[in-house]
């Protein structure tokens, strides 16, 4: 089985957004395979299905003037940040195609993260048994969202390595009071190589999900270039 991994690199939500719609519809009509999106966030805040907007802690001027959007989405959870320094992974799965329900898919997310975080960083990470991610100690680490549609998982993963921690006193992260957020760069105490760190997160995913192979793959390849300006 084999995974076709696009690296967009830094990117704004908006135009990744599109992109995961755009692969999400070919791989809903078999025009593609399964597929996953890395990709490093500019500064943003997103909104889930269960969001509240008292989770977000600070004012539309305050985001307006700092330039940071706010995007209602699809996915689970509440409200979550994305910026620099942290792997944002948009898998583009056909649940069919690994044999797997979507808490079966979370569960093995969550295990993707603890063993890479382990055996790469020596942290001991875990689960919370009450809030999805992985988790260190008292702090959140990863954060999943998913939305699955007519059988294909979009949204996904993000995962704090250089992240800069003091943005999520922006939001109440994932709307879980009084529980704090951390990154490998906070505990560790030292800048952690990105490229490498991305590299660590497609290793553990093929691993997990059993995949054989993977291919690296440009939009031009995915048949998006049709799109011109909208992509």
């Amino acid at each position: 089985m084999k995974l076709n991994v696009l690296f967009l690199g830094r990117c704004e939500y908006e135009k990744a957004l599109k992109i995961q719609c755009e692969l999400l519809k070919k791989r809903q009509n078999q025009e593609i395979e399964d597929t996953l999106i890395l990709v490093e966030h500019t500064p943003v805040i997103t909104v889930g299905r269960r969001g509240e907007k008292g989770h977000i802690l600070k004012s539309e001027e305050f985001f307006l003037k700092e330039g940071i959007d706010i995007f209602q989405i699809n996915r689970g959870g509440d409200v979550t940040y994305h910026g620099d320094g942290q792997i944002v992974g948009y898998p583009i799965i056909h649940l069919k195609s690994i044999s797997m329900g979507i808490r079966d898919f979370v569960t093995n997310l969550e295990k993707l993260f603890i063993q890479l975080i382990n055996e790469k960083y020596h942290i001991v990470a875990g689960r919370d048994p009450k809030h999805t991610g992985v988790w260190v100690g008292e702090e959140k680490i990863v954060a999943i969202g998913l939305a699955v549609k007519r059988g294909v998982t979009m949204h996904g993963f993000s995962f704090n390595v250089n992240t800069n921690l003091d943005h999520f006193k922006w939001i109440i992260p994932c709307g879980i009071e009084n529980r704090g957020v951390t990154s490998i760069q906070n505990i560790i105490g030292k800048n952690v190589d990105f490229h490498i760190a991305n590299q660590f997160v497609l290793n553990y995913f093929l691993e997990i999900f059993h995949y054989d192979t993977y291919k690296e793959v440009t939009l031009d390849q995915l048949f998006l270039e049709d799109r011109g300006g909208d992509i």
